[in-house]
């Protein structure tokens, strides 16, 4: 099955140029606030979403029904003001044209753009159909949505809530029902990994979801801390097949909320993800993670080859900028090691004089 390797944008939203190549097994982007980090996230889902649902609708899908799928799932997931694509165009004086390409391992590409006075309406160099048939993206925001699965997608779909889309996809995952038969030795991994962190298991019952732990019952998802509720949306994910093997998880800042003794379990968990087919996408400001990470990459002298990317994000001189590498420490711009650094520095300084 292929996967996501390249990422090209160009006048979209802060990025002029952007060139990006993907690992096929885990990819971690950092940078400071405002460089764009959770923007490649979203604009690799909204493409990749509105395939997912292309493929998933009739076989004699038309261009014109393709288009609309895909401008829906863009204004659903950025919203902009009054809906209108244009906005995301580079802003420069005078017209201007975004381009956005999307490609795959096997050479296959999906393409499209828009100019800035364009509202509703883009150009695909490309159809969607059956481009990437059978793969299922899954994006996880900063926030939680599992304690409020129950009231949110009514509420999503009859009323306008300043929410973006991707928040009522995962509502509309999470209230998929368990799969029939056992889970293969992959999810039992997987699920063993997740389950030791938050030591219990995940209940659901009448649209509610419950965490269970040996000795105290099932408690309310509302009433257990963020972070495992996070947790609990990934392992109901797995259980229910919405994660699985040619998944594609694109997570925002899955350090959020989470106790610093549970970055290391969670990143062998999402190790152990990504080894049972899964292509993962993290963006992150948080130390312990990176490092968590950059330590796998020691994963292939144990047997097991783990390709990970780390990708940097920066300015330089008002510019946008980044770089790639397989190793964290050969990265020459590492905003979360800089701002370590520096914190050291200023701890030297200040308790020992040094400068």
């Amino acid at each position: 099955m292929p996967y996501v390797n390249r990422l090209k944008l160009s006048n979209f939203m802060i990025f002029e140029n952007l060139d990006l190549e993907f690992s096929k097994n885990i990819n971690i982007i950092s940078g400071e606030n405002s460089t764009g980090k959770t923007a490649v996230l979203k604009i690799l889902y909204s493409s990749l979403k509105a395939v997912n649902e292309a493929n998933k609708s009739r076989s004699d899908l038309t261009r014109e029904k393709n288009e609309e799928i895909l401008v829906s799932k863009l204004q659903g997931v950025f919203r902009p003001d009054n809906y209108s694509i244009g906005r995301l165009v580079g802003r420069i004086q005078g017209s201007n044209r975004a381009e956005i390409s999307v490609g795959l391992s096997d050479n296959s590409e999906m393409s499209f753009g828009f100019g800035n006075r364009q509202e509703k309406h883009l150009d695909m160099h490309y159809p969607i159909k059956d481009f990437m048939k059978g793969i299922e993206p899954v994006y996880i925001p900063p926030k939680e949505i599992i304690s409020a699965t129950e009231n949110f997608i009514s509420l999503y779909t009859e009323y306008h809530i300043a929410f973006e889309e991707t928040y009522y996809d995962l509502a509309r995952l999470l209230d998929k029902p368990l799969r029939k038969g056992p889970n293969t030795n992959e999810q039992n991994r997987v699920l063993d990994k997740f389950g030791d962190i938050i030591s219990g298991n995940i209940v659901q019952r009448d649209k509610k979801f419950y965490l269970k732990t040996k000795g105290v019952g099932e408690i309310e998802m509302g009433l257990v801390s963020e972070g495992y509720r996070k947790l609990s949306t990934i392992m109901y994910l797995i259980l229910s097949g919405s994660l699985g093997k040619n998944s594609i998880l694109l997570w925002d800042e899955p350090e959020s909320n989470m106790n610093p003794k549970m970055i290391q379990p969670l990143t062998e968990a999402l190790i152990e993800l990504a080894q049972m087919g899964v292509q993962i996408f993290v963006t992150t400001h948080d130390y312990f993670l990176q490092q968590s990470f950059s330590l796998a990459t020691k994963y292939e002298e144990k047997g097991k080859k783990m390709d990970i990317n780390f990708i940097s994000l920066y300015k330089e001189d008002g510019i946008l900028k980044y770089e790639k590498e397989k190793k964290l420490n050969d990265l020459k711009h590492n905003s979360i090691m800089e701002e370590f650094d520096h914190l050291y520095e200023r701890e030297q300084e200040l308790f020992y004089g040094h400068n």
